[in-house]
């Protein structure tokens, strides 16, 4: 019988069998999936915090309706982001990094919000990652099984 592994570079390997790019590119892609679409959603029912004083009276004043609509259509956005993170993470994490650029650059006219920017500025640089990774495991193709060479076959 052979054992078979799903990478190829075994020495690499942790104690999971997945390589350490791998995990990360898997930790990156589930939390810039789930995060957005759970933030995007409690636009809707601001269960977690009062999102419209995150937003920028410049902002507010350039947007059509009111401070609460545009919340809802960021809502709708950070769901797509997420989605699309999940479903496309190369194209995905760039939303998502351009989507936090936005944010740091409302927080930071506000004056108030420097450590909520900050945050969000390591998050913009995770999302960043999380593409280079996606290009990465997207170029290295479908994993195909290996057969385990310390494993002998029985007849």
């Amino acid at each position: 019988m052979t054992v078979t592994r799903f990478f190829s570079a075994p020495a690499a390997q942790g104690a999971t069998g997945l390589s350490g790019a791998r995990q990360a590119y898997l930790m990156l892609r589930t939390v810039f999936t789930v995060a957005p679409i759970a933030f995007g959603l409690d636009k809707f029912f601001d269960l977690l915090t009062d999102w419209e004083q995150y937003l920028a009276p410049w902002i507010n004043d350039l947007v059509p309706g009111s401070a609460h609509q545009a919340m809802l259509a960021v809502g709708v956005v950070e769901i797509i982001a997420g989605v699309l993170v999940a479903v496309r993470p190369r194209i995905g994490a760039y939303v998502v990094a351009a989507w936090l650029l936005g944010i740091i650059v409302n927080l930071l006219s506000i004056g108030d919000y420097y450590d909520i920017a900050l945050r969000d500025f390591g998050l913009l640089v995770a999302a960043l990652a999380l593409a280079s990774l996606a290009v990465s495991a997207r170029a290295s193709g479908p994993r195909a099984p290996v057969a385990d060479a310390t494993q002998k076959s029985e007849a």
